[in-house]
């Protein structure tokens, strides 16, 4: 069986801008069917809001940050840190045999370079950890299991935008 990584459908992005981001599950765990997604939310993606799935609970976490940001003149001292989806029931997991997205949108920081999405993929049998990250930059080369890859490019002053 050849791994099909979760990944971003759009991955690449201004920094400093609005982004959707969404997560693109090309199969289960082995052939047991996906019933959990659970996504670590970097400390540059601001602002994360979640898009619901029908027959899917949907549950956010928050985290004080090290460093607080502006928002449209309201300073963000917390922020979400995990986004997870969870079947409520068996028949709303997602099949091996099946393809499905999970979304979310924030604000980029005006920070341009990789941004990593670590993703556990729960499954009614086993799991997947999408958290490997390389050392340094963005080649996955050589990561059996890659988070999700994100590259933030510099973007010009002017850059702002929802």
């Amino acid at each position: 069986m050849s791994l099909s990584h979760v990944v971003l459908a759009e991955p690449a992005a201004l920094a400093g801008t609005s982004y959707r981001a969404a997560l693109r599950v090309g199969h289960g765990c082995g052939d047991s069917p996906t019933t959990e997604m659970r996504v670590e939310i970097p400390a540059h993606f601001r602002g994360a809001k979640p898009m619901p799935k029908t027959g899917w609970k949907l549950t956010t976490y928050k985290t004080a940050l090290a460093k607080p940001y502006d928002s449209h003149g309201r300073q963000v001292t917390e922020d979400v840190s995990e986004i997870v989806w969870t079947a409520t029931s068996p028949e709303h997991w997602l099949a091996d045999a099946h393809y499905d997205e999970f979304v979310f949108r924030g604000g980029l920081a005006p920070v341009a370079g990789p941004m990593w999405f670590k993703v556990v993929q729960t499954c009614a049998q086993g799991s997947n950890r999408w958290v490997e990250v390389p050392a340094s930059g963005s080649a996955t080369r050589g990561l059996q299991w890659p988070a999700a890859l994100l590259d933030v490019i510099e973007s010009g002053p002017a850059a702002h935008q929802h």
